[in-house]
C-alpha cells in the first residue's frame, strides 16, 4: 500500500465531521454545531438536512440498510437492520431516510437485560442518535450509534450513563477551573485510550472444543509443558500468519478513523495487543466495540479464531483491558499533566488531590466497575492488578505529595541521562520515574491507567465510574473554597487524609494484601462481594446528585450484574458436565478398555504386566473419582437452578457450589489428560492451541 492510498483510506468508512461540512449547507453545518456546544437537541430542521447527506453518502459506500447500533447491559453491541428502499404507490420504489429516523428508533426492550426496568409486556424501548459519535458503513449497512432507552426513560445500555457522567464532569470541572484561575473554558471531557489483549488460536482446534465456542474458554486442559516461562513470547518475533492478521486488521481499522497505533505479541503463547490512540471516551469506547468485532470477524478469514475472554486458558496469562484516562479542557489543557514546575501547577495539583481522595472514598466503586465472572478468574492472580484497589504515583509525584504534605521544601527533580555504556550510542534523558505493572491505577505522565478492566468488558462502565467520582471531588473542593479556604489548603486537605489509597510498591506480595488490610482498605475478591456496594447510600446519593443513574436505575444495574454472573456460571457448569459425559469420559474407558487389552495379551505371552496392571488401577481409580464428581456437580447445578433466594444468595451457590465443584471436575480429568494417549483424547490440548499457529 502507498502512503498516499493509506492516508486517503483513513476514515474513509467514516462519516466525519469533515465529511458531513463537505456535504451540507453551512447553515446547517453550525446549527449542529452550535447544538453540541450547548448541550441542547439538534433542530429537526438541521436533523433532515444531515439526514439526507449521510443517506446518500452511505449508499455511495455500499450501504442498502441503516441500523441503531447500542449497547444493552448484555456488555455486547446491539443492531436491528432496516433498509432505506421503500415502495410507493406506483409500483416502484424510493430511498428514504428522515431526520425522525435518524434521531429515534424503536427496538424491543423487553429481551435485554434490564434488572427488572422492563417486562416481557413492556416491550417499548427507543434508541436515540449519539451526536457526538460519528455514523459508519459495514458490511452494508450504515451504522448510527445511540443511546437506549425504555419507554419510561431509564436507561437501558452502558453509554446514556457515560453520556451523562461526562456532562456531569464537565459542569464540575467549569465550577471548579475559574477559582483556581483557569478563565476560558465551557467543557470539560475525558479523553481514553484503550489497550485490547487478545488470543489467536487455529479455527480447527476451535471447531472441536465445545468450551471455546460456547463459553469463550478452557474449561478442561493440562498444561503444556511450556508456557511463558522463558518470557520468549513477549515482543517477540511476530507469526507470519497472525502478522498477516494484525496487517488487515490495522487497515480496516483505519478505514473507520480508529487510530490503532501499536501492536505487539504479550507475555503468553498465542496473546497479542493492539492500542489506539486517545479519543474522547464514548468514541473510544465505540471504537473498542468495534474494534473487537473486527478483530473477530478478520480472524476467521486467516482461518484463526480472536478469544476475548479473560481468562481463556489455565496456567497463563490471561487479557486485560488497560483503560488510560485523562481529562482535557475545550482549551487544550490537559488537567493530568504536571508541566515543567508542577508545584506551581494549580489545576494539575488540585487534579491530583480530587483523584487521590475520589479512588480512596470510591475505591470500591472502581473495583465493582472491573467484575465479571470472566475477571474474576484474572484479579488477584499475581498476573493482573490485585483486587485491592491502589494507586501508583511514582516517585516524583510521591515527593510533590509529601512535600504538600508536610509544607516542606520541593526540591527539583533534575533529569537524569540514560546511559547505555556503548560508546556510539548517545545518551537521552529519561522519565523522573518507572512504572508500576502491579498497581491497577497508575499514573503513568500525563494520565492515570486503570489497569484492572477485563478484557471482554465496555470501557464505558469504568469510565462512568471515573467521570462521576472526579466530578463530585471537584464539586467538594470547590465548596470549600468558595466557603473561604485557599486551594492549597483543600489540596493539602484531600492528601493528607487520603494518602492511604497511595502505594508505590510491588501489589502481588502477600505484604501488600496484610498492608491494605491494615490501612482499612477493601478487598472485594470476587463480583459477588464487589456488587455490594451498588447498594449503598452512599453510591445511590454519588449517582443521584450527578444524574448518573436514578435508585432505580442502580438497583437494576445490580440484579443484572450478579444475575449475569449465574447466568455465565451455569453455562459454564453445563459446558463442562456435556464435555465430561460425552467427550472426555468416554474417551478414558475406551483407552482403559485398550490397556486392558494389551495387559491381557502380554499375560497370555506370559510377558510380565505389572506396569500395565498399575496404570489400570491408577486409570480406573481416577475414572472411578470422574465419574463420582459429574455426578456431584449435576446436582450441583440442580440444586443452583432450584434456589429461590435472593440473586445474592443464587449467585454465592453458583460459585461456592458449582464452580467447585467444576474445578473439582476438572482437576481429575486434567490429570486423566496426562496419561491417556494423546491420540486418543477427545479435544484438542493446550499445545495444539497455544502453539498451533
Amino acid at each position: 500500500m502507498e502512503m498516499k492510498d493509506l492516508l486517503d483510506e483513513y476514515g474513509c468508512l467514516t462519516f466525519s465531521d469533515e465529511v458531513m461540512k463537505e456535504r451540507i449547507p453551512k447553515s446547517t453545518y453550525k446549527a449542529f454545531h452550535e447544538a453540541m456546544d450547548r448541550g441542547e437537541p439538534l433542530p429537526k430542521e438541521a436533523a433532515t438536512v444531515i439526514a439526507n447527506a449521510m443517506k446518500i453518502w452511505a449508499i455511495e459506500h455500499g450501504a442498502t440498510h441503516f441500523t441503531h447500533w447500542f449497547t444493552p447491559m448484555t456488555g455486547l453491541t446491539a443492531e436491528k437492520h432496516d433498509a432505506f428502499l421503500e415502495p410507493n404507490q406506483n409500483g416502484g420504489a424510493v430511498l428514504e431516510f428522515s431526520g425522525k429516523t435518524l434521531r429515534k428508533g424503536e427496538p424491543d426492550a423487553s429481551s435485554f437485560p434490564s434488572g427488572g426496568l422492563r417486562a416481557t409486556f413492556e416491550a417499548r424501548g427507543y434508541t436515540a442518535w449519539d451526536v457526538t459519535s460519528p455514523a459508519f458503513v459495514k458490511d452494508g449497512s450504515l451504522y448510527i450509534p445511540t443511546l437506549f432507552c425504555s419507554y419510561t426513560g431509564e436507561a437501558l445500555d452502558k453509554k446514556t450513563p457515560l453520556l451523562r457522567s461526562c456532562d456531569a464532569l464537565s459542569h464540575s470541572a467549569c465550577k471548579l477551573l475559574p477559582l483556581l484561575g483557569v478563565e476560558g473554558v465551557h467543557s470539560v471531557t475525558a479523553s481514553v485510550g484503550a489497550e485490547q489483549e487478545y488470543f489467536l488460536v487455529a479455527d480447527e482446534y476451535w471447531q472441536k472444543r465445545m468450551d471455546l465456542r460456547l463459553t469463550g474458554r478452557t474449561l478442561y486442559g493440562a498444561n503444556a509443558p511450556k508456557g511463558q516461562e522463558l518470557e520468549d513470547h513477549y515482543f517477540g518475533s511476530i507469526k507470519r500468519k497472525v502478522g498477516a492478521f494484525m496487517k488487515d486488521l490495522d487497515r480496516e481499522l483505519w478505514k473507520y478513523g480508529i487510530p490503532s497505533k501499536t501492536k505487539h505479541n504479550e507475555v503468553a503463547p498465542a496473546q497479542h495487543e493492539v492500542a489506539c490512540v486517545y479519543s474522547r471516551v464514548n468514541i473510544t469506547t465505540d471504537n473498542n466495540h468495534l474494534l473487537m468485532q473486527l478483530a473477530q470477524d478478520i480472524a476467521k478469514k486467516h482461518g484463526l479464531r480472536c478469544l476475548l475472554h479473560e481468562k481463556p486458558f489455565e496456567g497463563v496469562n490471561g487479557s486485560g483491558k488497560h483503560d488510560n484516562w485523562s481529562v482535557m479542557t475545550d482549551t487544550g489543557i490537559n488537567l493530568f499533566n504536571p508541566g515543567k514546575n508542577p508545584i506551581e501547577n494549580l489545576p494539575f495539583l488540585a487534579a491530583l488531590a480530587c483523584t487521590v481522595k475520589g479512588v480512596d472514598e470510591y475505591a470500591e466503586l472502581l473495583r465493582m466497575s472491573a467484575a465479571s465472572a470472566g475477571n474474576d478468574h484474572r484479579l488477584g492472580a499475581n498476573e493482573a492488578p490485585p483486587a485491592i484497589i491502589s494507586m501508583f504515583l511514582g516517585e516524583e509525584l510521591n515527593n510533590l505529595v509529601d512535600s504538600i504534605i508536610n509544607d516542606g521544601e520541593l526540591n527539583e527533580v533534575t533529569k537524569e541521562r540514560f546511559r547505555t555504556g556503548v560508546a556510539v550510542v548517545p545518551t537521552f534523558s529519561k522519565d523522573t520515574t518507572d512504572r508500576n505493572r502491579t498497581s491497577p491505577f497508575a499514573f503513568t505522565g500525563n494520565k492515570f491507567e486503570f489497569r484492572a478492566v477485563g478484557s471482554a468488558q465496555s470501557v464505558a462502565g469504568p469510565n462512568t465510574i471515573l467521570n462521576v467520582i472526579l466530578a463530585e471531588e471537584f464539586d467538594q473542593m470547590a465548596e470549600e473554597i468558595l466557603g473561604g479556604k485557599e486551594p492549597m489548603e483543600v489540596i493539602r486537605e484531600y492528601l493528607t487524609d487520603h494518602q492511604r489509597i497511595i502505594f508505590n510498591g510491588d501489589g502481588y506480595s502477600a505484604e501488600w494484601e496484610k498492608e491494605a488490610e491494615r490501612r482499612g482498605l477493601p478487598n472485594n475478591k470476587t463480583t459477588i462481594e464487589a456488587a455490594q456496594c451498588l447498594k449503598s447510600e452512599k453510591a445511590i446519593e454519588l449517582f443521584t446528585k450527578h444524574d448518573v443513574y436514578n435508585d432505580v436505575e442502580l438497583k437494576s444495574r445490580y440484579d443484572i450484574l450478579l444475575d449475569g454472573y449465574c447466568k455465565t456460571l451455569r453455562v459454564e457448569a453445563l459446558t463442562a458436565l456435556k464435555m465430561a459425559k460425552t467427550e472426555i469420559y468416554p474417551a478414558v474407558v475406551k483407552y482403559i478398555g485398550t490397556v486392558a487389552k494389551d495387559a491381557k495379551e502380554l499375560q497370555e505371552l506370559s510377558i510380565d504386566n505389572v506396569f500395565l496392571k498399575e496404570n489400570l488401577t491408577e486409570l480406573s481409580t481416577l475414572a472411578t473419582q470422574m465419574k463420582a464428581e459429574m455426578a456431584a456437580l449435576e446436582k450441583a447445578i440442580d440444586e443452583a437452578d432450584h434456589n429461590d433466594a435472593d440473586i445474592k444468595e443464587q449467585a454465592l451457590c453458583w460459585r461456592d457450589s458449582v464452580l467447585a465443584s467444576m474445578n473439582k471436575l476438572r482437576e481429575t480429568a486434567d490429570t486423566l489428560e496426562t496419561m491417556v494417549d494423546q491420540n486418543d483424547w477427545p479435544i484438542p490440548s493446550y499445545v495444539d492451541l497455544l502453539f498451533g499457529i
